[in-house]
């Protein structure tokens, strides 16, 4: 649960209670929006974006999406970051980033819409190594610290830490303790060392000894499956916290304590939040792929030919509710379109001088003015009219009269004439 302190600096401080929690671990191309809010409604009380790079944060756009009624952090067309009001108070963003100036920088822009921020210690994935991130850091612990450092003393959101573990269980627990003396709020440790792959066993044992180091709270992570796996740990460790990766993202319905639900059922929800929140298919077809392991049957087929979300929600007889989303969305813009005239219509009714039935002028300029206006143009008409009339009259008088004179210049003449 969430709360605020004061530093005592008139800056307020968010809290965050990492004991007795089950989290959803951060992983590449699984933690978007669909997959964390499934875990949530699953049972996860906090839920880990993917990494996502300072700079990338940095240059992104904050937008608030009222079409999908979501928060949106971009990067031209690319997605770098969307969440809703559904996790506020439960999404950890985690941080790549190798320079304390840049993420800060990344990490304010964001602070706003997240619950805490987690600096990436321990990916050991190629992408985040070679920049110098995740378990990149582990062989330059002050640099760890420096960001760690920075982060805490300016943020008003808490920051955590994920790691594994070094050579030795003596330099893991001397790096958690220099961890701790930051003031991080909470950290994880995944028990494999930079080196070892999935299939290597985890190493449990040292949760215990670095659960007696520090009086912070500690997140278990590796190897955890399952309710059965975190009990054991308890047992062993004392730790009460953990996060689980490859069990979520087989099937994030292993959240529920009552047990999972069937595939087709998860996919089928995973789809429909893909079609709610027009997610990018080809993110949404990677994680659908990870849950549903079978890629030869009639809906593994579908989803690897899939090349839309359309496709997606096809392949698991979702059509209908695509098209029903799709309405509902276009009917949203419709909306908003005509919220965003009327505005305009009052920004202009300030700012603009009336000209009678100009067509970009806004209504509201022209209420109660417009009776005034026909009256007016009825009266012109009459007075036109008679202006007329009297411009024929006198133009009929004129030939009259010239008529005439005309007559008496050929009488003049005649009489000319005769006297001579």
């Amino acid at each position: 649960m969430a709360s605020n302190e004061n530093n005592g600096d008139n800056r307020i401080k968010k809290t965050l209670d990492f004991e007795n929690k089950i989290i959803l671990a951060p992983m590449v191309r699984i933690g978007s929006f669909p997959m964390r809010y499934m875990s949530l409604k699953y049972g996860a009380d906090y839920v880990c974006t993917s990494e996502i790079v300072d700079k990338r944060l940095i240059t992104s756009t904050r937008i608030v999406n009222k079409k999908l009624g979501t928060i949106d952090y971009m990067n031209k067309e690319r997605i770098e970051f969307r969440t809703t009001d559904y996790e506020k108070g439960r999404v950890i963003l985690q941080l790549g980033t190798c320079d304390p100036d840049l993420a800060l920088k990344a990490a304010k822009h964001v602070e706003q819409d997240v619950a805490a921020i987690d600096v990436n210690c321990g990916c050991p994935k190629r992408f985040s190594v070679i920049g110098g991130m995740g378990a990149a850091l582990l062989a330059h612990p002050d640099k760890i610290i420096a960001i760690l450092t920075n982060l805490v003393n300016n943020l008003s959101v808490p920051v955590t830490c994920k790691i594994r573990l070094l050579n030795t269980y003596e330099e893991t627990i001397d790096l958690v303790k220099r961890i701790e003396a930051t003031g991080v709020a909470a950290i994880t440790v995944h028990c494999r060392r930079k080196k070892e792959l999935e299939k290597d066993p985890g190493h449990w044992d040292v949760f215990k000894l670095i659960r007696d180091a520090v009086k912070i709270p500690v997140i278990a992570n590796g190897d955890i499956f399952n309710y059965n796996d975190m009990e054991k740990i308890k047992k062993i460790s004392n730790v009460n916290s953990f996060m689980m990766a490859r069990a979520a993202q087989n099937n994030p319905s292993i959240f529920r304590k009552e047990g999972v639900l069937p595939k087709l059922d998860v996919v089928k929800e995973y789809s429909r939040l893909c079609a709610k929140y027009d997610m990018p298919y080809q993110n949404a077809k990677y994680a659908l792929l990870c849950i549903w392991k079978d890629h030869q049957d009639k809906v593994g087929y579908s989803l690897v030919k899939s090349k839309s979300v359309l496709d997606i929600c096809k392949s698991v007889d979702e059509e209908e509710y695509y098209h029903k989303v799709l309405k509902e969305r276009n009917e949203k813009d419709e909306e908003l379109d005509e919220e965003a005239r009327a505005k305009q219509e009052e920004i202009y009714a300030d700012q603009c001088p009336y000209i009678p039935r100009a067509p970009y002028i806004p209504k509201n300029l022209k209420h109660g003015i417009e009776d005034e206006f026909e009256d007016k143009e009825k009266e012109n008409d009459v007075n036109n009219s008679n202006n007329t009339e009297e411009k024929e009259n006198s133009i009929i008088n004129n030939n009259q009269t010239t008529s005439s004179s005309t007559m008496n210049t050929e009488d003049n003449k005649n009489k000319k004439i005769k006297l001579v």
